[in-house]
């Protein structure tokens, strides 16, 4: 990893502004987005790019606000890589997001997030908290091969029950789901199922398929090469060079998706969850004149 100053931390200005803490990965997941060459990466993305100043311009930023908000994490980068463990430079910013009186949205599909449960607890107290965790495939043998280098789908559904223990909202984003590998009927229900029984808020889909583009592809081909034999070739035929590629089986897949989150009142649409994830209660929205 490398360490640079930047020179901003947080995006956007209206209902929730973005941050990222860390850019690249080292969790290995083999459909990642975010390897595209439209990001503009000019170092290996396995290479951390540390913004080590985060905590102090966040700070000055949310000093700034004359109103609170929610405050996301996770879009991009991983925010509980395996560098956070002695970096702590999440937590750090956890903990001003807390002293400030904000509200955070996190995405992770790290079991890390656990070491600040008890942060999160108190700043979903004082204003709102929603942990955003992705869950892409029941099998934790296949969820060792997409996704490597992070704790498995079991162990994330222990987060989710552990969160929901302490009254902290979970939305969990069902996405990639990847054309013949685990785009089926049987992997998507015991996922939606397990979702109902620990009680998420919200599941966000856009869709039973995924996106690749130029360098996300290249390495995604390379990984299915290794690890599934002929699958690439089935690729290239059925979607070419598309950007986005549906499952075959999509139709069904969505069908059955929506009626097990409308049977159990679960939030199902993106617009959905993102509204919920965005809206700060608003008691706690307006600044007193002691925080000016």
């Amino acid at each position: 990893m490398h360490f640079i100053d930047a020179k901003g931390i947080l995006t956007g200005n209206n209902g929730m502004c973005g941050m990222n803490i860390y850019r690249g990965c080292t969790h290995g997941c083999i459909y990642c987005d975010s390897r595209s060459l439209c990001y503009h990466f000019t170092h290996p993305f396995e290479d951390i790019e540390v913004k080590q100043n985060a905590p102090e311009l966040l700070e000055k930023a949310l000093k700034s606000k004359r109103k609170k908000c929610m405050i996301g994490t996770g879009a991009m980068s991983d925010p509980y890589m395996h560098c956070e463990e002695q970096l702590q430079l999440t937590r750090r910013c956890l903990e001003i997001i807390r002293q400030y009186g904000f509200g955070v949205a996190i995405q992770t599909k790290s079991d890390r997030i656990l070491r600040d449960i008890d942060l999160l607890d108190e700043i979903n107290q004082s204003a709102k908290c929603v942990v955003q965790i992705t869950l892409t495939t029941y099998d934790d043998d296949l969820c060792k091969v997409i996704e490597p280098n992070v704790c498995n789908t079991k162990r994330r559904i222990e987060v989710l029950e552990q969160m929901q223990s302490r009254g902290i909202p979970t939305v969990v984003w069902l996405t990639p789901i990847l054309p013949f590998i685990n785009d089926t009927a049987e992997n998507i229900t015991a996922i939606l199922n397990e979702c109902i029984r620990v009680g998420v808020k919200g599941i966000i889909s856009f869709g039973m398929g995924l996106t690749l583009r130029e360098g996300d592809r290249e390495y995604y081909y390379e990984a299915l090469d290794k690890h599934f034999p002929g699958i690439k070739e089935r690729y290239i035929k059925q979607y070419g060079n598309a950007y986005e590629l549906p499952s075959l089986n999509a139709k069904e897949l969505m069908g059955l998706f929506h009626k097990i989150c409308k049977d159990n009142g679960v939030l199902s649409t993106p617009d959905e969850c993102f509204r919920f994830m965005s809206e700060l209660p608003n008691k706690y929205t307006q600044m007193s004149i002691f925080d000016l």
